[in-house]
């Protein structure tokens, strides 16, 4: 059975991908971090959180309401 993963987050920082990854863990949404760092251009990099398809809704409406994503 093939699992299809999605991106739920993404982040210019890994400390930021980190943060949510871990909270989407402690809401029991399994997640994994995608680097997608430039290895031409190092300073370019992108983060990525992965959750399968059918934790995708949760996932946003977890991060959506997380303190620590929440743009003041």
């Amino acid at each position: 059975m093939e699992e299809n993963w999605v991106i739920a987050f993404k982040a210019e920082q890994m400390i930021q991908a980190d943060v949510a990854r871990e909270t989407l863990d402690q809401n029991g949404i399994a997640a994994v971090i995608v680097n997608k760092q430039d290895s031409i251009y190092p300073v370019f990099s992108m983060y990525e959180v992965h959750v399968l398809v059918s934790d995708l809704a949760q996932a946003q409406t977890i991060l959506a309401n997380a303190e620590a994503f929440r743009q003041s």
